[in-house]
């Protein structure tokens, strides 16, 4: 059962929900995206620096006490057109500060402007620019939530496919992995995005539902997604099909939580979901 905390952000949720009419210009909405319902900035704390990763825009994220050699690299969600470091700075800082790492935001290019392959070709020059940088692969985890672990997902398809050495361990939540829309229930929302993110690509292609891929060989796995999500399913398929190539991947499911519950500052969930991620990431980044 969700918290009052959690409940009161979910009602908070559906309230917006059921007011929208047509929906406004896409700079008005990415604008006003915030996962949660509310903007949560990156703690004065943390030191933000811009970077350039291959000419890809990013930001370092470093909270008083991170380990400077140990890197997390941050997917941020928002079904592959929304999303930046506004809606997601203040996440991924936080689950940087819970791991002891810093953080390295990516801001990957957004459609429909930016079409598939777009997404995944500026993660994966993000990669390899962390390793050209002198950066242990041993030392770098991923993280991401809907979208961002979809791309990370397809990271470490990518790089394993290629023979490229992987990172220690991915942190998902609430997945979105499968574009192919085979769940009834989501499927009016996910071709709505398909259709601009993937501009006529296959929908099965394994960079873009990596629920269909050979899953063999990749690192460990920490999948975090409540059971009240609308893309639940995906992790439960996602996690089955890991373990079943013999992944080690870890489940978390707690029961009621929505969409990317992590993200929801000020809950105790949020809380728990931190300190879960937090543990994992330091047991298996050297």
């Amino acid at each position: 059962m969700p918290s009052p905390e959690m409940q009161e952000l979910i009602s908070q949720l559906e309230q917006r929900q059921r007011a929208r009419t047509a929906p406004p210009p896409l700079d008005q909405v990415r604008a006003a995206f915030a996962p949660a319902g509310q903007f949560y900035p990156v703690p004065d704390d943390v030191r933000v620096e811009e970077v350039a990763v291959d000419g890809v825009p990013a930001y370092w994220l470093s909270a008083p006490g991170v380990t400077p050699g140990r890197v997390l690299l941050y997917l941020h969600g928002g079904g592959y057109s929304l999303g930046s470091l506004r809606s997601h700075g203040e996440l991924a800082a936080r689950l940087g500060r819970a791991a002891g790492m810093r953080v390295l935001f990516l801001e990957y290019r957004l459609a429909p402007e930016h079409p598939f392959p777009a997404a995944p070709e500026d993660v994966l020059a993000a990669w390899r620019w962390l390793r050209a940088q002198g950066q242990p692969a041993e030392s770098i985890a991923l993280c991401g939530d809907s979208a961002g672990g979809g791309l990370i997902m397809g990271l470490v398809i990518t790089l394993r496919d290629a023979g490229e050495d992987l990172p220690a361990a991915a942190v998902l939540m609430s997945p979105f992995v499968d574009m192919a829309a085979e769940d009834p229930a989501t499927r009016e929302m996910i071709r709505g995005m398909a259709t601009d993110y993937l501009a006529g690509a296959d929908p099965r292609s394994p960079l873009v539902s990596p629920v269909y891929a050979d899953l063999t060989g990749l690192p460990p796995l920490l999948v975090l997604a409540g059971t009240a999500d609308l893309l639940f399913s995906d992790s439960e398929r996602l996690a089955a099909a890991a373990a079943d190539a013999g992944v080690d991947v870890t489940l978390q499911a707690p029961e009621g939580l929505p969409h990317a519950h992590p993200i929801m500052l000020g809950t105790p969930e949020a809380s728990e979901a931190t300190d879960e991620i937090g543990v994992f990431l330091r047991k298996r980044v050297s």
